[in-house]
């Protein structure tokens, strides 16, 4: 087993023990308050975050971390973007869904070497799967993992044309970008959905086809894992533009948006989206 796969599973355990505290307290009256404007954080963000930190601080020594829910200040998130590792933390990607008690929200845990999306981990608290990958250009794997352990490599669909594909779409803010993508790219298969994990977990397991975020409240945290992931199972995972994503910073906005999707489906959307952008 090569190191890297070492690290994956060690991300996995990590995972399974923060899903553990997300599910104790949905499992109580918890209370939901507001970091910002449509920014909620409850009990369960907050455990679960410092339990993977310290985890991660564990198993990694000296590694560099950026999570949510304990982001530095400016000079010392710039000396972390600066290092080659970095590990990107969602303790509880989908806060909303969990406050609204739907099981669509996952912990997400990914790490970026050089810039780039490297290994991922998106673990489904309700279910118990963890879906696991390493990207890498022809020699990365996925694979999802069942509440007993057994694991099955992710492949994603073979669906080639855009009027076949299905979109999966955010359950709460449905961005300006889509409707006329969907016109141009002739979809009309639209599957609603909460928490960025989740959705990109259903286009690794070939549920689904496609996925279009328009930017804005994403952040490095909600694309590093999924990215990781989904690259391993086959899959493509760019900005609105088509150009990678950038973990280096400065800043932890995903300003440029996503594409994400089975891999085929990739160049038509992006040019789709060149398009309407202008």
């Amino acid at each position: 087993m090569s190191q890297s796969d070492r690290e994956l599973d060690e991300l996995v355990r990590i995972a399974r023990a923060a899903a553990a505290i997300v599910m104790d307290v949905y499992a109580t009256p918890f209370i939901v308050e507001m970091k910002g404007p449509g920014d909620p954080v409850t009990r369960a963000d907050r455990e679960a975050n410092a339990l993977i930190c310290g985890a991660l601080e564990a198993a990694f020594p000296g590694e560099a971390i950026l999570a949510e829910e304990s982001v530095p200040a400016a000079e010392e998130l710039a000396a972390r973007f600066g290092r080659e590792r970095v590990f990107f933390v969602d303790p509880l990607d989908g806060t909303r869904e969990f406050a609204d008690r739907n099981g669509e929200f996952a912990v997400m845990i990914g790490l970026a070497v050089s810039g780039r999306a490297a290994l991922g981990v998106v673990l489904m608290p309700t279910t118990g799967e963890a879906l696991a990958g390493r990207a890498g250009d022809g020699g990365g794997f996925a694979f999802l993992e069942a509440r007993d352990g057994s694991r099955r490599p992710l492949q994603v669909s073979p669906v080639a044309s855009p009027a076949d594909a299905t979109l999966i779409v955010s359950r709460s803010h449905r961005p300006k970008e889509i409707e006329p993508l969907l016109s141009r790219l002739g979809i009309s298969k639209v599957v609603p959905c909460g928490s960025v994990g989740v959705k990109i977990a259903r286009i690794a397991t070939g549920e689904v086809d496609l996925y279009v975020h328009g930017g804005g409240g994403a952040k490095l945290w909600d694309s590093c894992a999924p990215e990781a992931v989904l690259r391993g199972a086959g899959g493509r995972f760019t900005d609105l533009t088509g150009a990678p994503i950038d973990y280096t910073g400065p800043g932890l906005k995903l300003a440029r948006g996503i594409i994400a999707s089975n891999g085929v489906l990739q160049d038509a959307v992006v040019a789709a989206a060149r398009a309407e952008l202008g």
